[in-house]
């Protein structure tokens, strides 16, 4: 056994050494794949490039003419202006506003200004016809007021569903209609119109679907209110009915009987609940108030929370910069254009 011992050091070192060596191959061949990678991008750019390079002079000359007639497109046609307001529906309304933007663009892309006129009450010709359509998107809103929407939907739905539910996907997958505040963008050549447009839009807000839904609720705010106010009747009678009873038992205070009053008898104190009762009254009082602070928030059929400016701004959207625009599509057709060329060439040669 004394004869093997020394021949163990020598056994490890040779393991190590082919582990070494195995670590350096797979790191070699690492390094040859992200070689050959860097080479492939490298020879694919150039192979993308040399048809640009060889007709360099064609190329500058097309993208010349092309942002040359962009900026010209651009001085000839109107500006745009735009802006927006921002809304607060009540009572089911955003649904008949959201209808009512579609009629609006549809009006609009039909060039039917007479209707426009009559919807906002403004000039056909001057007004109407430089109005060029209408968008709606969810107002801003607090990190606090998305995490309100989430726990309501929450408890509207099946506790099976909501399980799976979290708040990335349903802030991911809300429609423009779960909102309650809108932003409400609107389009026009002109940039004194916008004012105007208000009216038209107030129209929407009440229509009969809401009237309807607002009856129900104000009968739904009366039961309420009376069943707490019949209910605040009673707590303030029992409270009466307390008082009297500490009153009745502090006048009589202690009677005592027996030679000489040597034997006094107490009487024992009837067990009120006095601030169950006071606590009972705050929480009834603060739904009334919970009543009549709704009924004044939604005494309307909406809130303007911002309205049109006086003076649109003008978009500044890239789809607008033709200047840009035009050199972009044309270099897009040119490399769509060699492309299938050279696959036209391809299947021809091909045998």
């Amino acid at each position: 056994m004394s004869d093997k011992l020394p021949q163990e050091p020598q056994s490890e070192e040779v393991d190590l050494g082919q582990l070494f060596n195995a670590i350096g191959k797979l790191f070699e061949k690492l390094f040859n794949f992200i070689s050959k990678v860097l080479k492939g991008l490298f020879s694919a750019l150039i192979f993308a490039l040399k048809p640009f390079v060889n007709n360099f002079k064609w190329v500058a000359i097309v993208l010349m003419l092309a942002a040359l007639l962009g900026y010209i497109s651009e001085k000839l046609s109107k500006p745009v202006y735009t802006s927006d307001m921002l809304v607060r529906p009540y009572y089911d309304s955003k649904y008949q506003l959201a209808n009512n933007i579609d009629y609006f663009n549809a009006l609009i892309a039909s060039e039917n200004h007479q209707e426009l006129a009559e919807i906002f009450n403004i000039d056909s010709d001057s007004s109407a016809s430089q109005m060029l359509g209408f968008e709606i998107e969810i107002g801003p809103e607090t990190p606090n007021d998305l995490l309100q929407q989430y726990d309501a939907y929450i408890k509207s739905i099946d506790s099976t569903l909501a399980v799976d539910l979290t708040y990335e996907d349903f802030i991911e997958n809300r429609d423009v209609l779960a909102g309650n505040v809108f932003s409400i963008k609107a389009k026009a050549t002109r940039n004194d119109i916008f004012p105007s447009l208000e009216n038209g839009f107030i129209k929407t807000f009440e229509n009969e679907y809401s009237r309807k839904v607002k009856r129900r609720m104000d009968s739904t705010r009366l039961v309420k209110k009376d069943n707490y106010l019949a209910e605040l009747k009673r707590v303030e009678s029992l409270q009466e009915i307390y008082i009297d009873i500490k009153k009745n038992e502090s006048e009589k205070g202690e009677a005592s009987i027996g030679v000489g009053g040597l034997i006094p008898i107490t009487i024992e104190k009837t067990t009120t609940k006095e601030y169950e009762l006071f606590q009972e009254e705050l929480k009834i009082r603060k739904a009334l108030r919970a009543i009549e602070e709704e009924e004044i928030e939604q005494g309307d059929f909406f809130d303007i929370l911002s309205g049109f400016e006086e003076v649109g701004s003008k978009e500044t959207d890239l789809f607008n910069k033709h200047s840009l625009l035009f050199p972009a599509i044309s270099l897009l057709i040119m490399i769509l254009a060699y492309a299938l060329f050279k696959v036209f060439k391809f299947i021809k040669e091909y045998e």
